[in-house]
């Protein structure tokens, strides 16, 4: 008996996730390179980087931002409503990534400008939000690196009037290889599939792109933005410092 068939379906949950990291690593390891040097060469030039997702989606997002281990330059590009299931109904968050137009009144009333990396992060990627915010962000001068399953858009129909889908309108797409529906497991007598891993992988994803990121810049005599824990000695101190050398690029403090 394997390890995994040992633990039930706990073993069996485990052995999916790491099954589609190992995946991710050997297929995107070369995307995630690029990413992580765009976004060193945008904070080298003194550019800011913003990150979006709706729903769960927003989860890896903010996993980003303002977090030990972290660069602190990485700002969250909120949509009132939309980003986590604090909102009540829950239900309005699906609702409003369907809203044509939201996009576009969500970067006009933000702080990005042109030369700014927004990742955009969108399981499906099908969805008038996503869609409209990578569109309307390249217009803008914004280069964009989309985190989607690109298996939804071969699967599903979008929902953007273009018939297009997030992976359609970006400067470089990484693939987080979930299947359509995002569960991992079935089991006897349960009728739905369950067990979901986007989560897990998309935000390992996140924080392999900020570690190359680091890696770039410190390559290049660069010392890298990052955040020390504010629960170990000195990590307040460490912090403000930082903050205050990048404060025009911090966008979550005020």
């Amino acid at each position: 008996m394997g390890e995994g068939e040992s633990n039930g379906l706990a073993g069996q949950y485990f052995d999916a996730a790491i099954g589609l990291l190992r995946t991710v690593r050997d297929t995107e390891g070369e995307r995630i390179a690029e990413a992580g040097t765009l976004i060193a060469d945008t904070v080298a030039a003194g550019g800011r980087i913003f990150c979006f997702g709706a729903g769960h989606s927003s989860l890896p997002a903010q996993d980003t931002v303002y977090r030990a281990g972290g660069l602190a330059v990485m700002n969250l590009l909120s949509v009132p409503g939309v980003v986590g299931v604090d909102v009540m109904p829950a239900t309005l968050g699906s609702a409003l990534e369907r809203v044509d137009g939201l996009a576009a009144a969500v970067l006009d009333s933000s702080p990005v400008r042109a030369g700014d990396v927004l990742v955009i992060i969108s399981l499906s990627g099908r969805n008038p939000l996503p869609v409209e915010m990578a569109m309307n962000a390249r217009a803008l001068g914004l280069k964009v690196i989309g985190l989607t399953s690109v298996e939804y858009a071969d699967g599903t129909k979008s929902r953007h009037v273009s018939g297009t889908y997030l992976k359609d309108h970006c400067d470089l797409v990484l693939d987080s290889h979930i299947p359509v529906g995002d569960a991992e497991l079935t089991a006897p007598g349960v009728e739905a599939p369950f067990a979901p891993a986007s989560t897990v992988v998309t935000s390992a994803v996140m924080q392999a792109v900020v570690a190359t990121a680091a890696g770039a810049l410190a390559e290049r005599g660069i010392d890298p933005p990052l955040l020390r824990s504010g629960n170990v000695d000195g990590g307040h101190d460490w912090n403000g410092r930082v903050m205050r050398e990048y404060a025009d690029r911090i966008f979550y403090r005020h």
